[in-house]
């Protein structure tokens, strides 16, 4: 993990303190969920599992690695213990916060499938999944990135309960569901996790998401506290102009057929791991519209409005419902939608890295206290590398000697 983040100005020395730190402070944000020391003790250890170089993030693996001789003490924390993983989620969305923090930063909501066998792990049920590509048992997972410019981090979470488990008061009961929850849309999910970030003065400008959360409730929330937004819609959802300039009402595919040539600009999504994400793109700003309307916080005219992209390759389009601030360019809009990509680099990492897919809980709490405390472990990640990205390089020392006793500290430190 040490040499992943090896970036910007900061030396091997530099990463050892500033993971030392950082784990030091996780340690001491956490310990007062616990009222027993020893649980509290099994958080961090779990923690420094999940931060280890381990590949899988079993209980077997996090045992191992805290010197335990089977899983229980692992499985306890997560299951039978007694700990508010709602308690977490803020400590991490204020971590996340603090450190990532900018005011035109943008809230990215998607969702991510957790393969399972069986029925009995709570929400799992045969629906589709981007993560395999097709219906399968799963659970799915609704998550909230924060994007700045320092980095990116997940802020909150939240486990799909579909129709067959909340309509099973014995299913719910089994797998220890509190009595408040009841079914809700994972667009309705998405307008939760908003509010509740905004009711935390989260600081953000935007909010992207795709087609699944581009329509409803989501909308007026944002309108009303004067965030702008880039959502994905259906190639035929309805949209009407009001403006004089360039009438239009129609479904988005009719209206991206009929558009000119010159309508089209070749612009970049933002840099990926090929280099840029070039598409086409055009914009049709539809309506503009006093914010005094929806009581919002920011006042004066702000803009309803299509953006649609186009594969350079392919011609594949895709269709966004905009609302920002009156004469935002295109270019703030394109910069908004491409940060959508960060969320997917979220659930590859945390994956792969921290074992986020590897909870072996079956109830509620379980699902909730793992996937928090991954959050955790990677908003940890996310600090520290911003922090490293920010260091001033230091001045090379004259290489030593292979054999000297500094060449053999230097290789000690890369090999953790």
């Amino acid at each position: 993990m040490i040499r992943d983040l090896m970036i910007g100005g900061a030396s091997v020395e530099d990463m050892l303190a500033l993971w030392a730190s950082a784990l030091r402070e996780g340690k001491r944000r956490l310990r007062p969920l616990f009222t027993q020391e020893r649980v509290a003790a099994s958080a961090g250890q779990f923690l420094d599992a999940l931060l280890g170089n381990e590949p899988r993030k079993t209980g077997w693996m996090r045992a191992e690695a805290a010197g335990d001789k089977g899983p229980w003490r692992q499985q306890a924390l997560l299951g039978r213990g007694r700990w508010d993983a709602d308690a977490l989620r803020d400590i991490v969305r204020d971590h996340v916060v603090a450190h990532l923090g900018e005011a035109d930063a943008v809230l990215v909501i998607d969702e991510t499938g957790f393969l399972k066998q069986g029925k009995a792990s709570c929400g799992v049920g045969r629906q589709y999944t981007g993560s395999a590509g097709k219906i399968t048992n799963c659970q799915i997972g609704v998550f909230a990135t924060y994007v700045s410019s320092k980095g990116h981090a997940f802020i909150d979470r939240a486990l799909y309960l579909p129709k067959a488990w909340t309509s099973d008061a014995a299913r719910l009961g089994a797998a220890h569901v509190p009595g408040t929850v009841s079914f809700a849309t994972k667009p309705a999910m998405a307008a939760a996790m908003v509010k509740q970030a905004i009711a935390a003065d989260v600081p953000f400008a935007w909010v992207a998401a795709d087609s699944v959360y581009g329509v409803g409730e989501i909308e007026m929330t944002l309108r009303r506290a004067g965030k702008g937004y880039v959502l994905g819609v259906n190639s035929n959802h309805w949209f009407g102009s009001w403006s004089r300039e360039r009438p239009m009402a129609g479904e988005a595919k009719d209206i991206a057929a009929t558009l000119p040539a010159d309508a089209w600009r070749t612009l970049s999504a933002g840099h990926g791991t090929k280099g840029e994400r070039l598409y086409d793109w055009a914009y049709c700003p539809l309506a503009d519209l006093d914010a005094a309307e929806y009581d919002a916080p920011v006042p004066g005219a702000w803009t309803r409005g299509l953006l649609i992209r186009r594969g350079i390759g392919d011609g594949e389009l895709a269709y966004f419902s905009t609302w920002c601030p009156k004469d935002t360019p295109i270019e703030t809009l394109i910069k908004v939608e491409g940060t959508r990509w960060r969320i997917e680099e979220c659930f590859e990492t945390a994956k792969n890295e921290f074992g986020l897919d590897h909870n072996e809980t079956r109830s509620w709490h379980g699902w909730h206290r793992h996937v928090s405390l991954v959050m955790f472990a990677y908003a940890l990640m996310a600090a520290v590398r911003y922090q490293a990205n920010t260091m001033t390089p230091k001045k090379t020392a004259p290489a030593s000697q292979p054999g000297s006793s500094a060449g053999r500290s230097r290789k000690s430190a890369v090999s953790l």
